[in-house]
């Protein structure tokens, strides 16, 4: 087979449809084209469930290699099981199968098959995906798993393959002011608070109006007025939820027909929504059918394409050239995201982000592990199963005869009422034994159970019956579990304040620069369960105070930068110490503040030269230094607990 060394695009297509045989549209064709010995299939692996029970045992036993487009961790999970079982080399089950035999068999399943070879391909490995992918290498006391091939982010722009994403950044901050509108002084949950007036200002109309100018103007002074693409640059809007790109929409829609602009805003989202007291979807509000969005925005008027996760991850379309974020973005998300903006193709010379929600640290933070080639520093410890089944038994919200019953009944084929009344019966425990704090524990942890098993039970060389037996089980009564009662401690201050004033700035454009070596990660997380984090109350004008103050009215030379300093960049540079995180996991909150302090200390000094007043005042003022290593730590401390 004339394989190229290195497919391109058009490369591989022509290589494909030279040597395919079949592409398999549905369950049906996948069973006949298995049992008839075609030789390349093309698939899903949500099809293999449906055909396990006629698909026989002609083609058992032979040898399969199994490519897999932009790997993930799901690869390790039920229905990957199903497909080993159905391209297994051994039998079918047998009929008068017991349940240890059950078990076995689906112990066996989840594992990798012999008589099968791996091609997994991913542009944003994780730690999952390189542990069952890659390939193990000793280090010292410990194996790290590194790509058996790698075509890395770097030499794929320095080859013109993609373009760079991240060579125009430019970060937008706000400044805003809330006013109370109630005479009282009512007390608020703190950090809820914090969370929902920002998220009112930044949803207000007159922010989304006013961004949405700044968006519009930009792509005709910057975008069209300098023919990027030769005159047929499309922008993508990536909007933080559902309703704000319908906001969006409107805004763009209003501001277009305005200023006169021949040019027009599609929206895409999922799913019927209530806007304005009316049901919408994409159709009604673009004018044509959903299936069409992919090919008018490539044709004029339509040049804005206004997404609310649809098209985030996966969409191939070259004549994106310029991208609006208004949404927090962090890892895998924001690579996939930006990343939207890097096919090539001709006139196509660079790329564009304005970002209203992000700064350059977080990233290049983001994008740092997938640049080079990504490592896996270690592998996950199996000991962590043995620990939670541990925690989850010592809760006693189920007997282990229980989980024998439930797993006997459903691998013999029982009604799912023959299985209720087991799972309520916990379900009853969990609510009159476990306080809160107890149901928030036991719950995550059942989550991470089910969740570190599915995926470890496929690279260990061993299996265990008891670990098989509690994932089924858990998988049933997790999502029977109900969430704690949680009383809204902020419910109503949304009523109690208005808007006074907001704006917003552009910051200079920058390249965000990438380091230029091999990135590591951890292995998988073991850990679950948590606490419920304790509301801090305080009256309304003290939030209002405390909110304005870092957002944007401290009364500095620079003050608009360094409220963004204290709320953002302080706490993710502190958050991501390595002693600190290292406190946070393996002692007491005594000695986490210890390292908190230290670590706020070097972050403090590394913005030295840019936010002297801010360094003064951290060095010179006592009380500014007691509150701010206060509120970071009350930041960051309860959220690498959560972790």
């Amino acid at each position: 087979m004339d394989t190229p060394s290195r497919l391109g695009e058009e490369t591989t297509r022509r290589f494909v449809l030279r040597h395919i045989r079949l592409l398999s549209p549905g369950a049906g064709d996948l069973r006949r084209f298995l049992t008839a010995g075609k030789k390349i299939i093309i698939t899903t692996v949500q099809k293999f469930p449906f055909i396990l029970d006629e698909i026989g045992d002609d083609h058992r036993g032979r040898t399969f290699a199994i490519i897999i487009d932009e790997a993930h961790s799901s690869q390790g999970g039920r229905t990957a099981a199903k497909m080993n079982i159905a391209l297994a080399a051994g039998g079918a089950e047998e009929e008068e199968e017991t349940v240890e035999d059950a078990i076995n068999r689906l112990m066996e399943a989840r594992k990798v098959l012999p008589n099968a070879s791996y091609f997994a391909f991913t542009a944003t490995p994780k730690n999952r995906t390189l542990e069952v992918f890659g390939v193990a290498v000793p280090d010292g006391g410990k194996i790290r798993h590194v790509p058996f091939h790698s075509y890395t982010m770097k030499q794929a722009i320095q080859e013109g393959f993609i373009l760079d994403v991240l060579k125009y950044y430019t970060p937008v901050d706000s400044y805003y002011r809330l006013m109370k509108t109630v005479e009282d002084d009512p007390r608020f949950d703190t950090k809820r608070a914090q969370k929902k007036l920002r998220k009112y200002v930044e949803s207000h109309d007159h922010a989304i109006r006013q961004k949405a100018e700044i968006m519009v103007d930009h792509f005709h002074s910057q975008v069209i007025a300098h023919r990027k693409i030769g005159g047929a640059a499309r922008a993508m809007v990536i909007t933080n939820g559902i309703q704000r790109a319908i906001q969006y929409f409107h805004a763009f829609q209003t501001y277009l027909a305005e200023r006169k602009s021949p040019y027009q805003a599609v929206v895409a989202f999922s799913g019927e929504h209530e806007y304005g007291g009316r049901k919408v979807t994409e159709a009604t509000l673009n004018g044509f059918p959903s299936s069409q969005i992919e090919d008018l925005i490539q044709k004029d008027p339509y040049r804005f394409l206004i997404v609310a996760d649809k098209f985030q991850t996966g969409y191939d379309e070259p004549l994106l050239h310029t991208m609006y974020v208004d949404k927090t973005l962090s890892g895998v998300k924001a690579v996939q995201t930006l990343s939207r903006l890097n096919r090539a193709r001709p006139q196509k010379y660079d790329t564009f982000v304005l970002d209203f929600m992000n700064d350059a640290d977080a990233i290049r933070d983001s994008f740092e592990p997938y640049y080079r080639t990504t490592i896996l520093s270690e592998e996950t410890d199996p000991n962590k199963l043995h620990d939670l089944k541990a925690a989850l038994d010592n809760y006693q919200v189920y007997a282990w005869g229980q989980v024998e019953e439930l797993v006997a009944l459903y691998l013999g084929g029982a009604d799912r009422d023959r299985l209720d009344p087991i799972l309520d019966a916990c379900v009853a425990a969990y609510k009159a034994d476990l306080d809160e704090n107890g149901q928030v524990d036991f719950k995550g942890k059942g989550k991470a159970f089910t969740r570190t098993y599915g995926f470890l039970a496929s690279i260990l060389p061993f299996s265990n019956a008891d670990w098989e037996k509690l994932s089924i089980f858990l998988n049933f009564l997790v999502p029977k579990l109900p969430a704690p009662e949680e009383q809204d401690l902020s419910k109503g201050i949304l009523e109690a304040i208005d808007m006074d004033s907001y704006r917003v700035e552009a910051q200079a454009t920058m390249a965000i620069v990438l380091p230029d070596a091999d990135a590591e990660i951890g292995p998988v997380p073991a850990a679950g369960g948590g606490r419920k984090p304790e509301p801090e109350l305080d009256i309304l004008s003290n939030i209002l105070k405390t909110f304005n103050e870092m957002f944007g009215n401290i009364d500095w030379k620079d003050r608009d930068k360094i409220g963004k300093v204290i709320a953002e960049e302080l706490p993710a540079k502190v958050a991501a110490d390595k002693a600190y995180q290292n406190a946070m996991k393996n002692s007491d909150k005594q000695n986490a503040r210890i390292e908190h302090d230290k670590a706020l200390q070097r972050a403090v000094i590394e913005l030295l030269s840019d936010h002297t007043e801010l360094f003064k005042q951290f060095s010179d003022n006592p009380s500014f230094k007691k509150w701010l290593s206060e509120t970071i730590f009350a930041a960051t401390y309860e959220q690498g607990g959560a972790a």
